[in-house]
C-alpha cells in the first residue's frame, strides 16, 4: 500500500496488520510497526500523529516521489555553498557543504557514543535543506538493506533507469577492497564512473581521504581533503558486502539489550574476527569512490538513504521499548583525551547545516528539533 507525502500516522496506523491478523512478511517491518504504536503512546508533546513526517522506503515511493527526490538532490549540487571558503575551499556547492562537514569531523563521530545521534541529526539536516531549499516536498527514504542484499544491483535503488539513484560503475580492473585490517571485500563488477541513472554525470569534488578502491589516479588527498579535487561518481556494488545486511543479521540487533551492544553489533565493533556489520555493509554494498572512503562517503547521494536506514534501526531499538531506551547513550568519544558521551554533549555541525543540539534533545524523533517517525 503506497501512501501520499501528507498521509499522517493515525492512516497509517489505520493500515497496520489487526493482532492476529496476517502477519508482516518482512521481520523489520513487523517490528518497526510494534515500535511506531509503542512511540506514539510514550509521546504526547507537540508532535503528534496528525502532524508528524512519516519516512518510507525507496521501493515504495511511486515513479513522480522517486524523480521528486532526485531532483532535489540535483539541485543542491546546483547550489552554491554556504560554508566559509577559508574552511572548505574546495565545496563547489550547497551538496559539498555536507561532504565537508561529514570529513572535517569523521574522526569524532565514528565508534563513539555520539555516532547514531549524530549521523540522525546530519541526516535530518540533510531532509530539511531539500525541503526548504529545493522545494522538496516529501520525507528522507531509506533504504532497507535486507529487502535486496541477494541482488542488490537489481533493486529499485541501482538498477540504473531513471527513477533509481543510479547504477554500478563500468568496469575497471581493481583491487578487493580492505575494509579492515586482513579483512577484505572481494572486487565487484564496477569500479569506473557510474554510466547509467539519474547522477552519471555527478561530480565528486572533495577527498579522497581513505580510498578503499585502489586504481590510477584515485589517490588519497594530502591535507584535510576539502581541497577542489573533481572527477567521476565511481561505484563497485557488491553483493559480498550486501550479505552482511541480510534479514537475520539486521534482525541480530534487535536481541541487543543495552545501546552500547546495539551500536557496536551495527558498527562491526565485536571481537568476532571479521565481523563487518550492517553500517559497513551498507557502505561497501555501494563501493567505489567515494562511498567505500571512511571520510567522504556523503559525496555519493545514496549515502542518505543508507543513514536513514541506520537510523531506522535506532528508532526501531529505542521504541521497542521507548520508557527505559529513548534517553540512553553510552560509549566514549574519539578525542585526545577519550571520556565519555552523556546526554548533555553538543552535536555541533556548523551554523551552514543546522543548530547546536544536545544529545539529549536529538534522542527522540518526535522531540526536540524532530517530529518523524518510520514505516
Amino acid at each position: 500500500m503506497l501512501f501520499s507525502f501528507s498521509a499522517s500516522i493515525a492512516v497509517l496506523l489505520a493500515a497496520l496488520p489487526a493482532t492476529g491478523g496476517s502477519p508482516v512478511s518482512d521481520p523489520w517491518d513487523a517490528l518497526a510497526n510494534k515500535a511506531l504504536v509503542n512511540q506514539i503512546k510514550a509521546n504526547h508533546g507537540a508532535c503528534n500523529p496528525r502532524n508528524a513526517a512519516v519516512r518510507r522506503e525507496w521501493g515504495s515511493l511511486s515513479k513522480s516521489e522517486r524523480k521528486h527526490y532526485i531532483d532535489a538532490v540535483r539541485c543542491l549540487a546546483s547550489k552554491p555553498p554556504k560554508h566559509d571558503r577559508s574552511f572548505a575551499p574546495g565545496s563547489q556547492n550547497r551538496f559539498d557543504d555536507f561532504v565537508a562537514t561529514h570529513i572535517n569531523q569523521t574522526w569524532t563521530i565514528h565508534g563513539s557514543g555520539n555516532f547514531l545521534t549524530w549521523h540522525r541529526y546530519f541526516t535530518w539536516a540533510y531532509e530539511q535543506i531539500l525541503r526548504k531549499e529545493c522545494g522538496y516536498n516529501g520525507y528522507q527514504p531509506y533504504w532497507a538493506w535486507n529487502k535486496y542484499a541477494d541482488d542488490p544491483i537489481n533493486s529499485p535503488i541501482f538498477d540504473g533507469s531513471p527513477i533509481s539513484m543510479s547504477g554500478n560503475g563500468a568496469y575497471v580492473p581493481h583491487n578487493d577492497s580492505e575494509i579492515a585490517p586482513g579483512v577484505f571485500i572481494p572486487a565487484g563488477t564496477g569500479g569506473g564512473c557510474v554510466t547509467s541513472g539519474p547522477f552519471k554525470d555527478w561530480s565528486v569534488n572533495l577527498g579522497p581521504m581513505w580510498p578503499s578502491l585502489k586504481i590510477p589516479g584515485l589517490v588519497a588527498q594530502n591535507g584535510t581533503g576539502l581541497e577542489y579535487n573533481p572527477r567521476c561518481l565511481r561505484r563497485d556494488i557488491s553483493p559480498d558486502a550486501a550479505a552482511w545486511t541480510r534479514t537475520e543479521l539486521v534482525m541480530d540487533l534487535f536481541n541487543e539489550t543495552t545501546i552500547l551492544g546495539f551500536q557496536n553489533l551495527l558498527q562491526g565493533m565485536v571481537p568476532t574476527p571479521g565481523y563487518l556489520g550492517v553500517h559497513s555493509g551498507g557502505h561497501f554494498t555501494i563501493g567505489g569512490d567515494p562511498g567505500g572512503d571512511f571520510f567522504t562517503s556523503p559525496g555519493d547521494p545514496v549515502f542518505y538513504l543508507h543513514h536513514a536506514a541506520i537510523d531506522r534501526a535506532f528508532w526501531t531499538w529505542q521504541n521497542m521499548d521507548p520508557s527505559s531506551r529513548t534517553y540512553v547513550v553510552d560509549g566514549g568519544t574519539n578525542l585526545p583525551f577519550p571520556v565519555n558521551t552523556t546526554l548533555d554533549d553538543i552535536v555541533d555541525m556548523g551554523r551552514a547545516l543546522a543548530p547546536p543540539e544536545t544529545i539529549r534533545d536529538l534522542s527522540n524523533t518526535m522531540g526536540g528539533p524532530f517530529c518523524y517517525v518510520y514505516v
